[in-house]
């Protein structure tokens, strides 16, 4: 029985102007003995994770699967946390197995006091090769907590309690060396297509946060750059009224998902009926995007735009 491990660099890896390998990261984290598992390690990249790619994360997914069908137990990635969020929530569109898939990383490096990357190994691990993780799709485990790929967020640029899952809580613990999860969300039906690199590339979409007194220069000319358009409107999902005709005539030349800026909560639908609230704008063609945040929604749009999935119905899971 093993773990596969793959390293993408990241804070957790970083000393100096360098990068630990995986051999070098695991060689500091005390407990991974008593797994009864062994660790597998691919090292894939060292790199921050603000340049990582959706292409480069299913290339992942790839070969994970690849490692669980040779009979890895589980799957442990690290990386950079500034991405994770949305890498988590990708691994957990097109991941399709019962093995668990596990996201971690760190906020204190190996050269600082008290660097939380070898506790998050250990607890990301234990995660991977228990069967109470089993078909959850993807977690993220961080400060021995077990996060939802879909509800989870980064909500501080320092704490080490950075990740959060602000409508839900954590649905698990990692204590005294015991995977304990408390609720089991059910698995939403994923991206069903094969998001091929070129497809991805082909099928850009924009993100656009609402803020106070905004002309709308930066929407213009949109549906000639890009497939796609997410939305992060104030509160439950409005815009200023002069950009409801402007969204209404881009809704009919492509998708236009509709959600919040404010990081926790759902749009509302029958409530608010002025220019520019979410009865208008969803009459002008605009699709709920519920409970996801702005970040997953373009993560999903941009997938379901490159597969030909079905994108109303793909967004109403999240309602």
């Amino acid at each position: 029985m093993s773990v596969a491990l793959f390293t993408l660099g990241g804070t957790i890896a970083m000393v100096g102007d360098g990068r630990l390998t995986g051999a070098e990261l695991t060689a500091a984290v005390p407990g991974l003995a008593e797994l009864g598992h062994a660790v597998e390690i691919q090292d894939v990249e060292k790199v921050s994770s603000a340049n990582l790619t959706m292409a480069k994360m299913l290339e992942v997914v790839d070969a994970a699967s690849k490692a669980v069908a040779a009979g890895a137990t589980g799957v442990v990635v690290t990386q950079g946390t500034d991405s994770l969020e949305e890498t988590a929530f990708l691994v957990d569109q097109v991941w399709p197995h019962p093995q668990p898939f596990v996201l971690t990383g760190a906020m204190r490096n190996p050269t600082l006091a008290g660097p939380d990357g070898p506790a998050n190994i250990v607890a990301a691990c234990r995660v991977a090769c228990s069967p109470a993780a089993r078909d959850l799709g993807a977690l993220v485990v961080f400060k021995e907590e077990i996060h939802a790929a879909r509800w989870v967020r980064k909500t501080h640029s320092t704490s080490t309690a950075t990740f959060v899952s602000p409508n839900v809580g954590p649905i698990g613990h990692v204590v005294e060396d015991q995977v304990r999860i408390l609720a089991r969300p059910v698995r939403l039906d994923g991206v069903q297509g094969s998001a091929e690199p070129a497809d991805l590339d082909a099928n850009q979409v924009a993100l656009y946060t609402m803020t106070m007194d905004d002309d709308g220069l930066l929407l213009k000319g949109l549906a000639e750059t890009h497939r796609g358009l997410v939305v992060a409107g104030f509160g439950v999902g409005h815009v200023p009224e002069t950009l409801a005709p402007v969204l209404g005539e881009l809704a009919a030349a492509m998708p236009v998902v509709l959600t919040s800026r404010t990081g926790a909560g759902s749009i509302v639908r029958n409530t608010y009926t002025s220019a520019g609230s979410e009865i208008d704008l969803l009459q002008r063609g605009l699709i709920d995007g519920g409970f996801l945040d702005p970040y997953k929604a373009r993560v999903l749009l941009r997938l379901l735009l490159a597969t030909d999935d079905d994108i109303t119905a793909a967004f109403a899971q999240y309602q």
